[in-house]
């Protein structure tokens, strides 16, 4: 019974990590779709060589920011109150290597291209059609980004991961940037969650 519930646990933590937004994201592709003129118009979709360049050093500069950020954040509201939601659903939680690598794979790359679909695309798009300026738009969807995580102490750690990652759709109109930029960023949380899930670091 033990190693039923302990199945049953990690695969709630991965349907409930995954699930939401992949079907926000495939709602706001039907939108594109049905509503407008495709995900490659609508939300500025590309992957050029100048995207990846761009989207590689908004990325850096994020993982630098990101990385001192929650150094100071770490350090004012403590060890446990600094985690995120995900970090706490995994902590001392030993899973199976396929989940821990499916669960590493979908916060580093999979996750990040749901959420810039969303936010740095729909979002994004949907403001400038009012006919707000860039950095007005920019600074929403920072904002909202930040907020729709539902993470309210964590809110201000959101804003400082959230802004080069705008930066990068703001400095080249595209969402390929933005989502690699994301990417970058997230790959040392998604290291340090695949660690503590195979039981190789503490959390």
């Amino acid at each position: 019974m033990y190693g039923l519930n302990k199945t049953h646990s990690i695969a709630v933590i991965l349907v409930g990590t995954m699930v939401p937004t992949a079907l926000a994201t495939l709602l706001a592709l039907l939108v594109t779709k049905l509503r407008g003129y495709g995900p490659k118009l609508d939300l500025r979709w590309s992957y050029t060589r100048e995207d990846v360049k761009a989207g590689f050093k908004f990325g850096m500069l994020g993982l630098v920011l990101t990385t001192i950020a929650g150094t100071v954040w770490t350090k004012v509201v403590g060890q446990e109150d600094a985690k995120s939601s995900l970090g706490l659903l995994v902590d001392d939680r030993l899973m199976p290597v396929a989940a821990a690598i499916t669960l590493f794979v979908y916060v580093w790359l999979i996750g990040p291209v749901f959420e810039e679909i969303i936010y740095r695309g729909l979002l994004w798009g949907a403001l400038e059609r009012l006919n707000m300026g860039r950095w007005v738009v920019f600074g929403l969807t920072t904002v909202i980004f930040a907020i729709s995580h539902l993470e309210p102490l964590r809110t201000s750690l959101l804003l400082v991961v959230a802004i080069p990652i705008g930066l990068a759709r703001l400095y080249t109109g595209r969402l390929g940037a933005s989502i690699v930029a994301h990417q970058i960023n997230n790959f040392v949380p998604a290291l340090a969650i695949l660690l503590i899930t195979l039981g190789v670091m503490q959390p």
